[in-house]
């Protein structure tokens, strides 16, 4: 917390604070995870102030290069022409806090952008873990590997979330708008394995589904909260997106229970997909 008594609080003060109001303002009170938040400089991946910030209808200048100014709950630009967002930090710590990645694990970042959220990751597996960082905008992906050079255990690939393979892993975080949890991404999570995603309808907006593999084909599933992504490009079909815009406007996101595959979706769907379908009940056994 920020010194009381100091009438010059410093960037580490800020960042602290900032690290406790996310991951405590989000419903948690994971201690690992407020450290991460806290260790990791926001201002060493998001480029020179002053930033743009997002603020709905567009964007709002930061008055300063004061990177204080970025240990705030806010959307940072990494490229505003094509409203690509170092992203809003309550959100990710609520998903990170889900996925919960552990000492020793190792994570696909779908979706890097330049890095933070991967460098995150990086501090939370620890050195005896590994992250396997997908970006596909070039530009940003050169980027995450010069800001990420300090953390050993990430490496960076440029390409599609879709399409760059990477080996079996623990936790897999995707950070663009999805339509389906791809089964090139379930095929790869080991059992007992986590992964989120923002499933969206086509105006983008939608909702983080949290999916852990119980065993070969069996999924628990839930959904943490409302969100708004860019799309995944590769993981975009029209006529899911339309469904699960329809299940947001008719059913509540408290009813999802598990993810079903190749099965046909019976009186307990919840949306349906192509191949797959979330399902109101629990899946049986274990």
């Amino acid at each position: 917390m920020v010194n009381q008594t100091s009438k010059h609080p410093s960037i580490a003060d800020f960042r602290r604070f900032y690290a406790e109001f996310v991951v405590r303002g989000s419903g948690s009170s994971n201690a690992t995870l407020i450290e991460a938040f806290a260790s990791v400089q926001r201002e060493d991946f998001v480029g020179p102030g002053p930033w743009d910030i997002f603020v709905g209808t567009g964007y709002l200048r930061t008055i300063s290069d004061d990177p204080c100014l970025l240990y705030q709950d806010v959307l940072v630009a990494l490229a505003p022409e094509r409203q690509i967002n170092n992203g809003q930090p309550s959100l990710h710590a609520r998903c990170l806090d889900a996925i919960a990645p552990a000492i020793g694990e190792s994570v696909a970042h779908l979706g890097a952008g330049t890095g933070y959220y991967t460098a995150i990751l990086s501090t939370l597996v620890g050195p005896t873990g590994g992250v396997f960082a997908v970006e596909r905008e070039a530009d940003l992906a050169d980027r995450a590997r010069k800001c990420l050079e300090a953390f050993p255990n990430v490496k960076v690939h440029t390409g599609s979330a879709t399409e760059v393979p990477f080996p079996p892993c623990d936790v897999i975080y995707v950070n663009a708008g999805a339509t389906d949890p791809a089964h090139e991404w379930l095929g790869r999570l080991r059992v007992g394995g986590r992964l989120v995603l923002p499933l969206t309808g086509s105006d983008g907006i939608g909702f983080m589904l949290l999916v852990t593999k119980k065993g070969e084909g069996r999924f628990a599933a839930s959904a943490l909260m409302r969100a708004a992504f860019i799309p995944c490009m590769g993981a975009r079909n029209d006529d899911t997106a339309a469904s699960i815009t329809a299940a947001l406007e008719r059913q509540s996101l408290r009813d999802v229970r598990s993810l079903r595959l190749g099965t046909p979706p019976d009186a307990c769907a919840w949306c349906v997909g192509d191949g797959w379908w979330l399902s109101k009940a629990e899946l049986d056994g274990p």
